[in-house]
């Protein structure tokens, strides 16, 4: 393994050049004029791939990575990831759809979540891909399914453990979920596959996301490994994988850092010597936001400047409506910033700054895009650009809200 440290600086990850922000190699108002409209999503497909070797450089040879399409569906960054991971996980029958036009082997992709419909699993089945049940009964109806169809599916059967993931954005095991099975009635559940006509392929044990904290995703991954080898001790049990989830993190709000990958890399590798009786099965590191979210920015044009009672306000085109995260209203307890860029339409000879307040267009005091943060002096017509913006950005956000203008996307 590489030495390699994946470091975090936005301001690098999209350089001012000559003055002039720049994304793909391009100044922003250029790509601006390219796709015609603000408000905008631009991806840059180098920083994706760049993001997908380092961690090819750091993490275990053995170790498989998958993306998870939720973070970001756009169909062009679903096909180049595509090619550059081992596989791909749906939540949907859309992002179904979207993974087999990539031409991914059907047995490299899978499928999460608690609900899924009949149609879903026929879908599924059909399709040749691996579901991960999430309950006894889905197993029941994939195994109804699939002798209707004369075709044996292939299932992996989603743990809810016991433990979580300490310092989690988002907690998705440990006490009642609607997540997966509980660890408890596993292996009665394992024993019975034999009298079903099934392919059993694996565990998928995810216990959380966009975690920060490396201390607890090594203590995660120790306990993932500990849960797999019990349940799967029975010798006669054949399967091909245990996917250990994602939660890979990326800094948002001040105060956050980036996620040190070293020592969860080096104590994989630990985990891999010391389990060896997982020498022959792959290990599936399943990540979404850490792989597309740095490499996306959002872009609206300011069409307003107020000042109310002390406060300034930037009004733009732009809002909640196409990046709920950024407001706040995904699942935040306190609002925070994002990282937030001001680029002025005619470049300014002072740099003077402002305390401003942006907001969108949009009929609620919940459209924030910033919150009292100090940037350079703006105008009418500037843009305002928010980083970190590459994950649960426009499919998170209710696009249709008040019946404005859709939000586009371009990865350059």
């Amino acid at each position: 393994m590489s030495q390699k440290t994946i470091q975090h600086a936005p301001l690098n990850y999209f350089p001012y050049q000559q003055g002039r922000l720049h994304a793909a190699g391009k100044p922003i108002e250029q790509i601006v004029d390219i796709v015609s409209q603000t408000p905008l999503y631009v991806y840059d497909r180098k920083l994706i791939s760049q993001r997908i070797d380092d961690l090819r450089s750091l993490l275990p040879e053995k170790i498989k990575l998958h993306y998870a399409i939720k973070a970001n569906p756009m169909p062009a960054i679903v096909q180049h990831i595509a090619n550059l991971v081992d596989g791909l996980d749906i939540a949907s029958h859309g992002e179904l759809l979207s993974a087999l036009n990539t031409g991914t082997k059907a047995s490299e992709i899978s499928f999460a979540g608690p609900g899924k419909t009949d149609k879903e699993l026929i879908a599924a089945i059909a399709s040749h891909i691996v579901i991960n049940v999430e309950s006894e009964n889905e197993l029941k109806r994939i195994n109804k399914f699939g002798i209707q169809l004369r075709i044996t599916p292939k299932v992996a059967l989603r743990v809810n453990p016991d433990f979580e993931l300490k310092a989690s954005g988002m907690k998705m095991s440990g006490g009642p979920k609607q997540f997966g099975i509980d660890a408890d009635k596993l292996p009665e559940l394992l024993s019975s596959l034999t009298s079903l006509e099934l392919q059993f392929e694996g565990l998928h044990i995810f216990s959380g996301s966009q975690n920060l904290n490396k201390e607890s995703i090594i203590e995660t991954h120790n306990k993932t490994f500990e849960l797999a080898a019990e349940l799967l001790s029975e010798p006669s049990l054949d399967y091909r994988f245990i996917n250990i989830g994602g939660g890979f993190g990326i800094p948002y709000f001040p105060g956050d850092r980036a996620l040190d990958l070293q020592p969860i890399a080096k104590n994989l590798q630990r985990l891999l010597s010391k389990y060896p009786q997982f020498k022959d099965k792959e290990i599936i590191l399943e990540l979404g936001r850490f792989i597309v979210g740095e490499a996306g920015i959002y872009i609206s044009k300011i069409i307003e400047k107020k000042e109310s009672r002390g406060t300034t306000y930037l009004i733009t085109d732009g809002g909640l409506h196409h990046h709920l995260p950024n407001s706040g209203n995904f699942g935040q307890l306190i609002r925070k910033n994002y990282p937030v860029v001001i680029h002025a339409a005619v470049k300014k000879a002072d740099s003077k700054t402002e305390k401003v307040t942006i907001v969108g267009q949009l009929c609620t005091p919940l459209d924030t895009l910033a919150d009292k943060m100090e940037l350079p002096l703006a105008e009418i017509g500037d843009l305002v650009v928010i980083l970190q913006s590459g994950a649960y950005g426009k499919t998170a956000s209710p696009e249709h809200f008040l019946g404005h203008k859709a939000v586009k996307e371009i990865l350059l």
